[in-house]
């Protein structure tokens, strides 16, 4: 039976005791990772889901034929919802950075596509989602940033061919890149300890990834239950930023 801990500094502790003792640490993190950020998930009470303002649900704005089919709208929605240019790391982020410079921490898989990881320092993130960081012509694969996308309007062309540029971010309909998913895979079987941050679990592929792991140490931190709650070693039920003040 797990032990779980509602208390962010009894949390706190308990992850550090966890985390000395591990040889290979690996983090697989969600979206509650950077809602402490600022930036909104999809199904808490302050998410996507819950806001208004759009004809369409997320959901469907997030959608490859969405994307097809009404363009304009896309973009207007990628630009001021998706990206996050004024967002920071938190303390989950930055204590993940610090751990991995240590050699405690052997990668960071994460379902965001905000670039907060990177932007704490993490040097090994497997981004499965991909990233508002990238955007690739569909043409001739020129890449451009997300502050480029924010200072264009309308659907954006490339300065090189004139084709479209696509953000390097996995739409609903569209499948996970193979070798990040290989990637994950591998780190995620050789580590002896599993954090997983952030993510209620309940979307697949990527939340299949858990069983795939063979360690002796599995905690999770989110501030809802999971489906894998009862296979853990220690749940923190808390806020992760404060979970990850050690």
């Amino acid at each position: 039976m797990a032990k779980t801990i509602t208390d962010p500094s009894e949390a706190a502790q308990e992850l550090k005791n966890h985390v000395e003792r591990a040889k290979s640490v690996v983090f697989f993190g969600g979206a509650g990772v950077s809602t402490a950020s600022g930036i909104p998930d999809f199904r808490s009470p302050n998410g996507l889901y819950h806001q208004r303002g759009y004809k369409y649900p997320p959901e469907t704005m997030l959608s490859h034929s969405f994307y097809e089919s009404h363009m304009e709208e896309f973009y207007d929605f990628y630009r001021h919802v998706m990206c996050a240019p004024n967002a920071q790391p938190n303390q989950a982020h930055r204590k993940l950075a610090e751990l991995e410079a240590e050699g405690k921490l052997a990668a960071v898989i994460t379902q965001n596509i905000d670039g907060l990881h990177q932007a704490a320092g993490s040097k090994n993130v497997i981004e499965l989602h991909g990233s508002t960081h990238r955007n690739i012509c569909r043409r001739c694969g020129e890449v451009y940033s997300q502050e480029w996308i924010l200072a264009t309007g309308g659907i954006p062309r490339c300065e090189k061919c004139g084709g479209v540029v696509k953000p390097d971010v996995v739409l609903y309909e569209e499948a996970l890149d193979q070798g990040n998913i290989s990637r994950a895979v591998r780190a995620i079987e050789r580590c002896d300890m599993l954090i997983i941050g952030g993510t209620s679990l309940v979307v697949y592929p990527a939340a299949g990834l858990v069983q795939y792991f063979r360690g002796s140490d599995l905690v999770i931190c989110n501030l809802e239950p999971t489906p894998q709650d009862d296979m853990a070693d220690l749940v923190c039920a808390c806020d992760i930023a404060k979970a990850f003040e050690f």
